[in-house]
């Protein structure tokens, strides 16, 4: 082989195996840093892997908050009209926070199904309704209907 054919073959071989380094390691980042959506419907048909970081959205049932007294953590139910999920969260609670209101709370399900939130986000204004939480509901509704 000609001495300089063989230097672009090692040159382009090199820019490849660098490339696919570069992406192996973006999509490796990406896959440590997606948060998947589940509704209320989906983690009691078993459909949400537990200990990973997932999002799960609904409205918060009535009569369901329970604070303790001494510390920030409290405990709540997240329902889609078809099932119930409890979710336990150690912090403060945004503003808009209120029974019968809809809510997005991000951390892992444990063994029993409770979701550990490390964050909950209450909707902005009454007629707001994140994308997800809408047709979760939906999804839902239709499914009670049906049966």
């Amino acid at each position: 082989m000609h001495p300089v054919r063989k230097k672009r073959l090692i040159t382009i071989s090199a820019i490849l195996v660098i490339i696919g380094a570069a992406v192996g390691l973006m999509l490796y980042a990406l896959q440590q840093n997606i948060n998947l959506f589940y509704s209320p419907s989906q983690i009691a048909e078993g459909e949400a892997p537990d200990n990973v970081m997932l999002r799960v959205g609904g409205m918060v049932v009535e009569n369901s908050v329970k604070r303790d007294s001494q510390t920030l953590a409290v405990q709540f139910e997240v329902t889609d009209f078809a099932h119930k999920v409890t979710i336990q969260y150690k912090g403060i609670l945004p503003d808009l926070f209120r029974e019968g209101q809809g809510i997005v709370a991000q951390g892992k399900l444990n063994q029993d199904n409770v979701l550990i939130a490390q964050e909950v986000l209450a909707k902005h204004d009454e007629k707001y309704m994140p994308p997800e939480i809408a047709e979760a509901l939906d999804k839902a509704k239709q499914k009670t209907e049906s049966n």
